[in-house]
């Protein structure tokens, strides 16, 4: 029955999210790809400040991103500290660190994804939250500095396509 009523709330939480971002003329543009690899003083800093539990306001004041928001292939950047696939659209910084975007990847493909990008960064998978169904799925990581949860959803769009919320979350 849980399982059920976490399965409805993703549903609505994105179908919202969808809605919303159709209603209010879209998101905000991708910026432009960085070439190479090394970061400068000023990403440096800007990751010094988002790890240093900055708020919100100045962390999206930052001109920078760390080096975990880059996607697989290195050729777009995003000011999150989360990591994104390649092929992502529609990406939406919903503040306090929730981001929400679509991504030309299938469903098992994200799911492998993120288990396999944050088990890198040293987080944990607390197995009891995860729920993967053919067309949605929701897990939960542990081991961030801040001490909350980072909870990764997503929904299957159809044709190759997901749409992925993460947030920190106190679960």
């Amino acid at each position: 029955m849980k399982k059920k009523v976490w399965i409805l709330a993703l549903v609505v939480l994105l179908t919202a999210s969808l809605a919303c971002s159709l209603f209010s003329g879209g998101s905000k543009p991708v910026p432009p790809a960085q070439s190479g690899g090394n970061q400068s003083s000023a990403e440096q800093s800007s990751a010094e400040q988002s790890s240093a539990g900055q708020s919100a306001e100045a962390q999206s004041s930052s001109e920078a991103t760390v080096g975990s928001g880059e996607s697989a292939g290195g050729a777009q950047n995003f000011e999150t500290e989360f990591p994104v696939p390649d092929g992502v659209t529609n990406f939406t910084d919903m503040g306090n660190g929730a981001i929400n975007f679509q991504a030309k990847i299938g469903l098992q493909d994200a799911i492998s994804f993120y288990r396999d990008s944050f088990g890198k960064l040293g987080y944990k998978e607390r197995e009891i939250n995860t729920a993967i169904t053919d067309s949605t799925f929701s897990l939960v990581f542990d081991g961030h500095a801040n001490g909350k949860a980072i909870v990764v959803q997503g929904v299957d769009l159809g044709s190759g396509s997901t749409n992925i919320n993460i947030r920190f979350e106190d679960i």
